[in-house]
């Protein structure tokens, strides 16, 4: 009876949980390519870079009863850094150059690449200077573009205000002798093809800008528009230059480009005129500009092809001495100059 009262009194064991341990040693991780400098443990100051798989020269610390692990140094050899990537702007360390010779490059290949390049190069300047240079010398296209900024901005002021200004082309000695005229860079007075190219690429830029505020914009109106320009300053230099055939009106080297460049003036005028459009400035006051534009494009066309259609006897050796031929000369500049509200009218329906 004793025995059941003492083991019903008596109260079984308290449980006791093990007490953690902590490994006496965590070996690091081994270093990776990405980190050349191996795996550094995060501390508030620097510390050298920890090397991986290493025994230990002093007695583990214990921290709040747990062994931290210290810095080992390497057993298997020295430490061997590896190369790290070139920063920039400066070279790379301990890469070596490469070998081409492993890809069949040597010097005498290298060597005929350069010949076969140079060679190609050649033919193709030869080419177009064979196909291309009788009907348009090269240094007679540099002519026409060399123009400085205070040049462009003198000649737009005269396309746009032409009314009082002296129309005489200034003439300079050649090298060999002969006289020819002075480039645009020196001379107010000669045609250039920098503007008419500028202007005609920003006439086609506004006038998809124009149909783009109006809500009729496609990606067709780029193509359409400069197939329009091009086919007016086409049919307007067809119709000078037959002209100028009937007329028996003598060609330079230089007509040509003289021409194409006198045509291509009258965007200048448009520009004007859609710029109008844009701001929205009524019906009236844009038919002002419109009109305003076409009349000084006009007078300066007359005034500037009268050296080409009417020279003078100081720049030619064909002065026009008869007058019946001189009178149809005169009227022909008055139709180039009258034919220009056409085109210009053309252009600025966009």
């Amino acid at each position: 009876m004793s025995y059941f009262t003492d083991s019903h009194s008596r109260s079984p064991p308290p449980l006791q949980h093990p007490v953690p341990t902590h490994p006496a040693y965590i070996p690091e991780p081994p270093s990776t390519p990405v980190s050349p400098q191996g795996y550094q443990r995060y501390t508030s100051t620097s510390s050298p870079p920890v090397q991986p798989f290493a025994q230990p020269i002093h007695g583990p610390s214990t921290v709040h009863g747990a062994r931290a692990p210290q810095a080992y140094p390497s057993t298997s050899g020295p430490y061997q850094p590896m190369v790290s990537p070139p920063r920039h702007g400066q070279p790379a360390v301990g890469v070596p150059p490469v070998d081409f010779s492993a890809w069949g490059i040597n010097d005498a290949t290298a060597q005929f690449g350069m010949h076969l390049g140079q060679s190609a190069v050649a033919a193709g300047q030869d080419y177009v200077q064979k196909n291309l240079g009788g009907l348009i010398p090269i240094s007679v296209l540099k002519h026409h573009f060399n123009v400085s900024n205070s040049y462009v901005m003198n000649k737009l002021r005269l396309v746009l205000f032409p009314w009082r200004h002296k129309w005489s082309r200034r003439v300079r000695r050649a090298e060999n002798g002969q006289s020819e005229w002075q480039p645009p860079r020196d001379d107010l007075n000669a045609p250039d093809l920098y503007i008419p190219l500028m202007a005609l690429v920003t006439y086609i830029l506004l006038a998809a800008l124009y149909s783009g505020l109006h809500s009729r914009f496609h990606p067709e109106i780029l193509g359409v528009t400069a197939s329009k320009a091009l086919a007016v300053v086409l049919l307007d230099f067809v119709f000078v230059k037959l002209g100028c055939y009937f007329l028996n009106i003598p060609s330079g080297n230089n007509q040509i480009l003289d021409l194409l460049a006198y045509d291509g003036y009258k965007f200048v005028g448009v520009i004007l005129t859609l710029l109008a459009g844009l701001l929205n400035v009524g019906r009236t006051l844009y038919m002002i500009v419109f009109i305003y534009a076409f009349l000084a494009t006009a007078f300066f066309l007359l005034r500037s092809l009268r050296s080409v259609v009417l020279p003078d006897a100081s720049t030619t050796a064909a002065p026009v001495n008869n007058s019946a031929q001189r009178s149809r000369r005169i009227t022909f500049l008055f139709l180039v100059a009258v034919s220009q509200v056409v085109y210009m009218g053309v252009l600025i329906r966009v």
